[in-house]
């Protein structure tokens, strides 16, 4: 089985590969490390940068777990892109990190969290950042 980390290069994109690595060595699963992104904004936080991404490949690589990383930008929200994934890898188990937001902030922009954490064909775990 694969475990699936939903990846950003923030403090909490890095809390959910520390405890996607974690999981991965207890379970003894490949890891599966996915940054997503629409492609339809000038600049977009989310969307991880090549040498992020080659950032997490060395770590990985230093670790010694067994992973692939995926970059998917093609203009699907990035719960959907997550969930659809999983279901398709049959992955075990979702990773994610949770930032905290305001009501108004979770009313007026919705959550990527709270949609994956309802529609994940498995169980899922949202770490924060430390």
């Amino acid at each position: 089985m694969t475990i699936l980390v939903a990846y950003v290069p923030t403090p909490q994109g890095e809390a959910a590969l520390r405890a996607g690595v974690h999981e991965s060595r207890l379970r003894r699963e490949k890891l599966l490390v996915v940054n997503t992104s629409r492609g339809d904004a000038y600049a977009d936080p989310r969307l991880a940068q090549e040498h992020d991404l080659e950032t997490v490949r060395r770590d990985l690589t230093e670790l010694g777990v067994d992973f692939d990383v995926r970059q998917l930008i093609g203009g699907r929200d990035a719960a959907d892109e997550i969930t659809d994934l999983a279901a398709a890898e049959q992955v075990s188990l979702i990773v994610i990190g949770l930032r905290h937001r305001t009501p108004v902030g979770k009313l007026l922009l919705g959550s990527a969290a709270q949609h994956i954490l309802l529609d994940a064909p498995c169980p899922v775990l949202a770490v924060k950042a430390t």
